[in-house]
């Protein structure tokens, strides 16, 4: 009796048309072109440790294994997802191992973002003594999520959202395999490019919905794609400049007191589908940026809509954005705390480490008292109008004027305050602004 024969499972689109070469990546060629960053490095014929930042199906994992087929290493694979310190010292382990036997391992770590810190910590010693290359592939910004001592020893490579161009020469090389075109008129075709939202593996597994979903002789229009693939085209993608535009628009119509458009915009990236606790954030900002102290209750609105949201959910929570949109585009509008504290800053960087005049610090020790600690300090509700007018800059810096209120909304009655107090601080000898 013969054995049968074993068939193997068809493989997805994706997997099928996985590159070869380097050269067939396609959306990053400033990383795998001619004259790419990697490109580059590959003609040194050697590899160092790197951390790949990007959206998900820009080719990371990929590129990765391209690299590794490129420099005759051994290529290894975990994800932090479902890896632990035991799966890492295994690796590890087998790694040294190969390296006694003159092969160098390189070592693909996916999500690396979400191993904490004691784990991030364990690939410090295998990259300091060559055991392993390392290349980690993150979604999120590395310098927010992974420790300053990994990111010393890897550089961040930046992989790019695929655009419609490279979306599109995905998509004629799955009809080139498929040997047949894709039954979308010219408009669904578009459509199916933006649904895709910027991911490569995306735009291939929506293709094959396609076919899988099309009788002979049928081509389908951007309609019927959507009831097909039942998902919704994206009015912009959210990692591109869409994005980047409205946000814009929204933030410069609060700026420009106009709640009407501010509303527009805002439903507009609701409509997109974006978060609305970003929006939250972003309408917080504006408060702080734009509003200050002009008119102090615009950040606890703004505060307390984001926490509504959050509260709510979708959609009742919506309600409490716009609330906080309208007012923030209706209040008076100062961004003189935001300028002093940009001058602040500065100032802060550009004087270096001052210490605060005696005066103003305390003696808890009689040692501290013996140096002049506190002496000579004056407790300001002591004082007449409770105002005492010292100087309370670093001895060795003049006095310095960051914070320069408008005659608008609350800002104009601090701005009579901090006059009246300018009056009796020079009045009381103290050392005047310097202007």
């Amino acid at each position: 009796m013969q054995p049968q024969e074993r068939v193997s499972a068809p493989r997805p689109l994706a997997d099928r048309l996985r590159p070869q070469r380097l050269s067939e990546v396609v959306g990053q060629e400033h990383l795998t072109g001619p004259e790419g960053v990697l490109s580059r490095m590959l003609e040194s014929g050697t590899l160092g440790s790197m951390i790949f930042w990007g959206p998900p199906g820009t080719g990371k994992t990929t590129v990765a294994r391209l690299l590794a087929r490129e420099v005759d290493y051994a290529f290894e694979q975990i994800s932090a997802i479902f890896s632990g310190v035991a799966d890492l010292k295994k690796v590890f382990e087998s790694a040294r191992l190969r390296r006694s036997n003159g092969r160098q391992t390189l070592l693909f770590v996916d999500e690396i973002h979400r191993f904490n810190r004691a784990q991030q910590d364990s690939f410090l010693p295998v990259m300091e003594d060559g055991t392993v290359v390392l290349i980690g592939a993150t979604t999120e910004n590395p310098s927010f999520e992974l420790n300053a001592a990994l990111l010393s020893r890897a550089r961040v490579l930046t992989f790019r959202s695929h655009g419609p161009e490279s979306l599109a020469k995905l998509m004629a090389r799955a009809e080139e395999a498929e040997g047949r075109p894709l039954p979308l008129d010219d408009e669904a075709r578009a459509v199916l490019l933006r649904m895709a939202d910027g991911d490569g593996r995306a735009v291939l597994t929506l293709a094959e919905e396609v076919w899988r979903a099309s009788r002979s002789g049928e081509v389908f229009d951007a309609d019927a794609l959507q009831r097909i693939v039942q998902r919704r085209a994206p009015v912009y993608d959210k990692s591109q400049d869409g994005h980047y535009n409205l946000i814009s628009a929204l933030h410069k119509s609060v700026r420009g007191s106009d709640p009407d458009a501010a509303l527009y915009w805002l439903c507009r990236m609701f409509d997109a589908g974006e978060d609305p606790l970003y929006l939250g954030r972003r309408l917080v900002r504006m408060a702080v940026e734009d509003i200050g102290l002009a008119d102090p209750q615009a950040l606890v609105i703004a505060n307390a809509a984001k926490d509504a949201y959050d509260y709510l959910g979708s959609p009742e929570g919506e309600l409490a954005l716009a609330e906080a949109a309208v007012y923030l585009a209706s209040a008076p509008k100062s961004n003189a705390v935001y300028v002093a504290f940009k001058g602040a800053m500065r100032a802060a960087k550009e004087h270096g480490s001052l210490l605060p005049p005696k005066h103003i610090l305390n003696a808890p020790t009689k040692l501290m008292k013996d140096e002049g600690y506190g002496t000579g300090y004056a407790y300001d509700h002591d004082a007449p109008d409770a105002f005492s007018g010292q100087n309370y800059f670093p001895d060795e810096m003049e006095r310095q004027r960051f914070y320069r209120p408008t005659d608008r909304g609350a800002e104009q009655r601090i701005g009579q305050r901090l006059a009246e107090w300018a009056r009796l601080r020079t009045q009381r000898d103290e050392r005047s602004f310097d202007d």
